[in-house]
């Protein structure tokens, strides 16, 4: 196993991409000033002194057009890596993904793959305002044929996507402007994490907090605080939305009896909800509560950054849930398990 190095959640990611274009010929970059700016985020930074222009390729303002230009280089044999410089703008291209990139290789009964990677950063930043915030991976895993990835740590951005690229049909790769600057220990040279693995970042004995993405950092640290009173939370990071590590909920669920779901997205018909369903259906026996959600809550995203600060879920708000769960509002700290109060 190759030692770690301590790099940024962007170094991770450009990693990921250059080590695979080295690898396969047929991968190439395209979106808006990927290239001669080296990417708006910095993420392909160096790539075209690298590659050159017929593999890392500045597109037009066109979401539509150079979205469909990589669906069709996918059904010809090339693996194309589709930068959307943010998720709020793939909509323009919504009509692509949904029903050119999910469905062609049904359509046609398999006699090609379609192995694109659609990615760039989504949800809040700092005051981006309601049209450049938007969590958006409840509408792409939605739609049978997507697979919906979320990384949440510079290992994991590099791991994932390095097997994205490999995988051989579309995947929607939503990564986070406030983690480009995050550092981690991220193995040097080939590292791949499987699509639709779990892992549970913290281990815990007295509730499950399922979440993903920036949302994993804001669980931890509501973790960490309620550790200080007595109580032990379990969180998994699902890293990909879809196809969904069911097993690894349950699992978690079964253990501490009580779910806690987390997400930067809108409440209504959101990932969350599924989740919640699939736990209350599979593991109905195992709950001694019901299960809650943390959300962003139900509003367009206002501009002013306090007012961004509350519709976001935050730590405060998650150890709240789980008091609610526990019962424990205002009551005292569980005892340790060696006995005696903490």
């Amino acid at each position: 196993m190759p030692e770690p190095r301590v790099i940024t959640f962007r170094e991770a990611l450009r990693e990921a991409m250059a080590e695979e274009m080295e690898r396969d010929p047929s991968i190439f970059l395209m979106g808006e000033e990927v290239g001669h700016y080296q990417g708006a985020y910095k993420v392909s930074e160096g790539l075209l002194a690298r590659f050159g222009e017929k593999r890392v390729i500045d597109t037009p303002i066109a979401e539509t057009g150079f979205a469909g230009v990589g669906i069709g280089a996918a059904m010809v044999g090339l693996r194309p890596i589709i930068e959307f410089m943010t998720w709020n703008f793939s909509l323009t291209a919504y009509d692509q993904l949904v029903n050119n990139a999910a469905k062609l290789r049904y359509m046609a009964n398999g006699q090609f793959t379609l192995p694109i990677v659609f990615r760039g950063p989504g949800g809040a930043a700092h005051a981006l305002a309601a049209q450049h915030s938007q969590a958006l991976e409840s509408l792409y895993a939605h739609v049978p044929g997507l697979k919906v990835v979320m990384p949440a740590t510079p290992a994991d951005a590099k791991g994932l996507l390095k097997a994205a690229i490999r995988d051989d049909d579309p995947v929607v790769f939503i990564e986070s402007e406030v983690m480009y600057a995050l550092k981690g220990e991220v193995p040097a040279g080939e590292h791949l994490v499987p699509l639709g693995v779990a892992d549970v970042k913290r281990r815990g004995r007295d509730v499950t907090i399922v979440t993903w993405a920036k949302m994993l950092h804001t669980s931890l640290k509501a973790a960490e605080e309620l550790a200080q009173a007595g109580i032990e939370a379990e969180v998994v990071d699902l890293r990909t939305i879809r196809p969904l590590d069911t097993e690894a909920i349950f699992a978690s669920v079964r253990r501490t009896g009580r779910c806690l779901v987390v997400q930067e997205g809108w409440p209504f018909a959101g990932v969350a909800s599924e989740i919640i369903t699939l736990v209350v259906r599979e593991a109905f026996d195992d709950l001694d509560a019901p299960p809650e959600r943390v959300t962003s809550l139900d509003v367009p995203m206002p501009y002013a950054t306090n007012l961004e600060a509350l519709v976001l879920p935050s730590p405060d708000r998650v150890v709240a849930a789980v008091r609610r769960l526990l019962g424990r509002e205002q009551s005292p700290a569980r005892p340790a398990a060696a006995g005696g109060a903490r």
